[in-house]
Formats: C-alpha cells, structure tokens, sequence
C-alpha cells in the first residue's frame, strides 16, 4: 500500500485513528449545538476538528520529510497559528449583534474548541485531546442543565447566561 500512497512517517493505522478521534470528539461537541437546534451543529464540528487534524498531520509529515531531507528550520507550528486564523474567521461568522444583543458566542467559542482538540488529536496528543473534550463537554452540557435550573426573574434562561 505505501507504494501506491505513498511512504508517510506515520502509519496509516495511526493516521485512521488520529482522524477518527479528532471526529468523534467533533461530533461531541457538536451533538450540543445539535441537539438545541443552533447553527454550527454535529457535521460542522466533525469537519472543524477534522480539517484540523489533517492540517496537523500534515504539517508533521511535512516536517519529517524536510529534517530527513536536511532542510533546515522546518517549523510545524506554522499550521497552529495558520489554523488558529482561519478558525478565528469561521467564528467570526456564526457571531451576530442587533440591537445590543450578542448570539453565537458560545458557538464560536465551540468551534474554536473543536479545532484545538482536532489539532491535539492530529498531532497524536491523545491525552491532550481527551482531557480537553472531557472538559469541553461538561462546560456545554453541564453548565448549559445549570443554568436552565437557575431563577430568571422574567428573562429566560437563555438570555441571562448569553448562550446562542
């Protein structure tokens, strides 16, 4: 097989469960959006920290290839702050304001979470990502149960705490 793909640093069995971590921990997160019936919701997450976790794969083989070639100064942070852009920018697009109100920054802020964690699961920092989603979930599920228990006092729970 790796003379028809081509011969990478590492496995493919790795790199297949690299992807599918970074997936299934998408797809956690997103389950909230989802379940709520908020823009941005299971496949958006899957893809987000997917699409991070290949970039972050990439960008390894990458430097593998390079330092075995002697290129010098090969840097694979480059792909962290290239993606931390672009992931700002998806954001960016699912926050709205109208007349002083804020929507979307929970979900922003959750795809932001979904791209580090795909990107700690295609650098292959499995306890990274698993600490990470552990944490995430329970800020998405637990906190959001927490608040739907708080008093409102005439607003609704939703409003009061600024979730999208």
């Amino acid at each position: 097989m790796g003379a028809l793909l081509g011969e990478t640093f590492i496995s493919f069995e790795e790199m297949l469960l690299r992807f599918g971590l970074a997936s299934l921990f998408g797809l956690l997160l997103g389950l909230d959006r989802e379940v709520r019936g908020i823009s941005a919701g299971i496949r958006t997450h899957m893809l987000v920290s997917l699409s991070s976790a290949v970039t972050m794969l990439f960008a390894l083989e990458l430097f593998e290839e390079l330092s075995s070639k002697g290129q010098s100064d090969p840097d694979p942070t480059r792909a962290i702050q290239g993606l931390a852009q672009a992931i700002g920018f998806l954001c960016a697009g699912v926050i709205f304001v109208a007349r002083g109100s804020v929507r979307g920054l929970t979900t922003a802020a959750s795809l932001w979470m979904t791209s580090a964690i795909g990107m700690a699961a295609g650098a292959g920092q499995y306890k990274i990502a698993l600490a990470a989603i552990i944490y995430a979930v329970a800020i998405v599920t637990v906190m959001w149960l927490v608040v739907q228990w708080k008093p409102t006092k005439g607003r609704s729970a939703q409003q009061d705490s600024g979730e999208d």
